[in-house]
């Protein structure tokens, strides 16, 4: 006979399983609708950036150093991630590995790191880098956190000085102790009864 107690445990359990396993179902995406991102992905925003290969071209870099080039340039499929990690870790975009030949193609036709950015620049624009490139207004970006979190640091020492120098702020926190007269037989009885309290 099964009692009250290990029946409600067991009915606690098997509703804790029952929500969590929706709760991975829920997590998985669709028939069609791209991958588990947490972004829609636009499978078809790829677009082709291709240049014809130069008269004698010859191979502009090694495969560790585009897979370096590929982590500069933003996979299009609005998954915020770089092409690299985009089309090592995310198989089910179709972004990433177009942008990859493209990536293969410019450097097996001999074009350098910059050139092939400036290309991808051209097709995409400014969003297809991870980090906006260093001139004009975009030093701001580079800029205004640091001079905030200067700025910050300066005021909250400003303010912390100003709190020490304030005249009396130590007597507020420990009042002074009153003064006590005691005689000599007074005080050799206090020490009395402190020793024997030990």
């Amino acid at each position: 006979m099964i009692r009250r107690r290990d029946f409600l445990a067991r009915v606690a359990i098997s509703g804790a399983g029952l929500f969590g396993a929706s709760l991975l179902g829920a997590q998985q995406p669709a028939a069609g609708q791209g991958s588990g991102n947490l972004f829609d992905m636009d499978q078809s925003a790829a677009k082709t950036v291709r240049k014809p290969p130069r008269r004698d071209a010859v191979k502009s870099m090694t495969d560790e150093q585009r897979d370096a080039l590929e982590r500069d340039v933003r996979c299009q499929c609005g998954c915020t991630l770089d092409v690299y990690i985009c089309r090592t870790t995310d198989f089910s975009c179709q972004v990433s590995p177009a942008m990859h030949r493209d990536i293969i193609s410019l450097v097996e036709g001999g074009y350098s790191a910059q050139e092939i950015l400036d290309s991808f620049v051209t097709v995409y624009g400014e969003r297809a880098l991870m980090a906006p490139r260093r001139s004009g207004f975009n030093w701001a970006g580079y800029l205004v956190p640091f001079a905030a979190l200067g700025i910050g640091a300066i005021a909250l020492t400003t303010v912390l000085r100003g709190m020490q120098r304030r005249p009396g702020s130590a007597a507020r926190v420990a009042p002074d102790a009153p003064d006590v007269t005691a005689t000599d037989d007074e005080m050799s009885r206090l020490a009395a009864a402190i020793r024997k309290d030990e």
